[in-house]
């Protein structure tokens, strides 16, 4: 604990509110609530064993901020928004794009149909069921009860005015209201036997589609009967998932967290109608102190996006209360299960485990191809520094046409394929890959020295060539020549026998065959390699495109370019029809005509 650290917990107060960690550069890196804000931070900073994750976090804490709130309610408000603005790292980090989908029926109109959607919006009038995770498709469901029950599947405005019904009525797949061909009553009815299946009845369902089943089987539409098959297979499968000594209409969210102190899992368990929908399981590095702290800061995340059962089953005690009122519902939270319950969290505890193990093992995987590799790189080829960003070029042309340069990088020892850029290469003249490879480098330098593009401010903590000493030591020369030689480092890997030279070292450097650090720069270099070669292939069939479009007369420079954008290649534009040609600003019906039987003549 430093100085700085030290003085300002003297400061802090015991009113509720939210704490921010930052590290040396300033970063946030926990932000956290606390009812009594001098207790919760001082915990940090004391001596006493702390779990591993907490450990980690706290030796890269420089300083804190700390805002007071009214209530711990607020601290808690407070807290998520400043968590979903800023992403700490060692915060429960949901992202929105994890929500699982729904079924939405909006009983607020006459004639509802049903729509899958990701977001529960709360007191809309609407029902929702799900969510639907881990093996089984809303979609599938929906077309399943399109077999079964006359439910409209247009979104259109129903007000009966419409002319005639759609195939579906002649199909006997819907009553019809656009026409007034049912009453809201009957409607009504329909929608009772749909929401009925969905709470968990499978029965009244299964009976109706063995009969259609049947029925078309005998007139010999196979096709059909073949469908109601299929969807009788996904009632089947659905059955499977029923939790025995559970009455049908159940509905509850199970919750275990486990930990080995460093890493942990959350598995949530999701039971609808009395059957299990899925599990989930979802790795944590939160840094709080407490276990059950960070299963409560996961729930307060998780329902912002999901719907909230009447009952909550989780394996450590929280705080009810503070929940229930940020979820603004009442819920039933059972920490100390019986029977039924106890199974189910119980099966929720042995996923959490399993789950853990196996994600510990592919992290050391992991870290061993990324970080690992990266150390061992340093190590083998005696780097100053670790080359946390690598980045690598290539060149690609055909008899020195069309010559472009790629850029690869990587981070961390992992593709970082945003800061991915290409070059046409626009100096050299015939085909001289040293030169092309010169000019490419020269332009990526500059732009770093100008602070000049998103992927070229940062600086390269090393530069990896494709080729032998004489490539290494002519791209040396442009790196001297910005004055960056002491700052980056560069290596080349040459591919014969996968030779690295070095710029102080004319002996080249044999890496282990198979080695994580070798495999990392073949890596790069192939990747290199294929992103050149891809980009060389766009601009040679732009080009050969450009060239035959050239020659019809009325089409110049700007409405090729049009035409280009807009359907990429010859064979896109040749297979469009006149209309559509006519989309393309300047290209009228008869010069569409005239390209049409251009391309298809030729």
């Amino acid at each position: 604990m430093n100085d700085k650290i030290r003085d300002k917990l003297k400061t802090l107060t015991t009113r509720p509110g939210v704490y921010i960690m930052r590290n040396k550069e300033g970063e946030i890196i926990y932000i956290g609530k606390a009812k009594n804000l001098k207790n919760r931070v001082s915990q940090y900073f004391r001596s006493s064993p702390k779990p591993s994750k907490v450990q980690a976090m706290v030796d890269n804490v420089d300083s804190f901020d700390y805002f007071i709130a009214t209530s711990e309610l607020d601290a808690l408000a407070l807290e998520s928004n400043l968590i979903h603005k800023h992403q700490p790292f060692y915060n429960i980090l949901l992202k929105d794009g994890k929500a699982f989908p729904y079924i939405k029926i909006d009983m607020k109109n006459d004639f509802p149909r049903l729509e899958i959607v990701r977001k529960v919006k709360k007191n809309d009038g609407a029902k929702y069921f799900g969510p639907y995770i881990a093996g089984i498709d809303p979609r599938e469901i929906l077309k399943t009860i399109h077999f079964a029950y006359k439910i409209r599947t247009c979104s259109q405005k129903i007000d009966g005015k419409a002319k005639r019904e759609c195939l579906n009525y002649s199909l006997g797949l819907c009553l019809a209201p656009c026409t007034n061909k049912v009453s809201k009553e009957e409607y009504g009815e329909e929608i009772k036997k749909v929401i009925r299946f969905l709470n968990g009845n499978d029965d009244e369902i299964e009976e109706i589609l063995l009969k259609k089943m049947e029925i078309a089987s005998n007139l010999q539409n196979f096709e059909r009967a073949i469908e109601l098959r299929e969807s009788l297979k996904m009632i089947s499968k659905l059955k499977q998932r029923v939790v025995a000594n559970l009455p049908k209409d159940v509905n509850k969210d199970i919750f275990a967290y486990h930990t080995n102190g460093l890493s942990g899992v959350i598995t949530s368990m999701i039971v609808r109608g009395g059957k299990i929908l899925g599990i989930m399981n979802y790795t944590q590095t939160d840094a709080e102190l407490e276990e059950k702290e960070t299963l409560f800061n996961f729930l307060v995340q998780y329902y912002q996006t999901s719907l909230v059962p009447n009952e909550i089953i989780v394996s450590h005690e929280i705080d009810e209360k503070l929940l229930t009122e940020y979820i603004g519902k009442n819920i039933k939270i059972i920490s100390n299960p019986h029977a039924v319950n106890l199974t189910l969290l119980n099966m929720a505890k042995e996923n959490a485990e399993e789950y853990l193990n196996k994600h510990i093992e592919k992290e050391k995987r992991e870290y061993e191809q990324s970080i690992g590799a990266l150390q061992q790189l340093k190590e083998k080829i005696g780097l100053k520094n670790l080359p946390r960003r690598m980045e690598c070029y290539d060149i690609s042309h055909i008899s020195g046409t069309n010559k472009v340069a790629s850029m690869v990088v990587f981070i961390n020892g992992k593709p970082s394929k945003k800061h991915y850029r290409k070059f046409k290469i626009k100096t050299v003249v015939g085909n001289n890959d040293f030169e092309s490879l010169k000019e490419a480098l020269t332009r990526r330098l500059k732009r770093y020295i100008e602070q000049n593009g998103e992927s070229f401010k940062e600086k390269p903590d090393l530069l990896v060539i494709d080729g032998g000493k004489g490539q290494l030591s002519s791209c040396y020369e442009i790196l001297k020549s910005f004055g960056l030689e002491n700052e980056i480092e560069m290596i080349s890997l040459a591919k014969r026998i996968e030779e690295v030279f070095t710029i102080n070292n004319n002996i080249p450097i044999i890496l282990k065959y198979a080695s994580a650090e070798l495999k990392l720069l073949q890596n790069i270099r192939d990747e290199a390699h294929r992103f050149a070669i891809t980009f060389h292939r766009q601009i040679r069939t732009k080009s050969q495109t450009k060239s035959e479009l050239e020659e019809i007369k009325g089409l110049g420079k700007v409405k090729i370019e049009s035409l280009l954008n807009a359907f990429g290649t010859t064979e896109n534009i040749k297979n469009a029809s006149v209309e559509e040609l006519c989309v393309v600003k300047g290209i009228h019906a008869s010069l569409a005509q005239e390209i049409l039987k251009h391309l298809n003549e030729n």
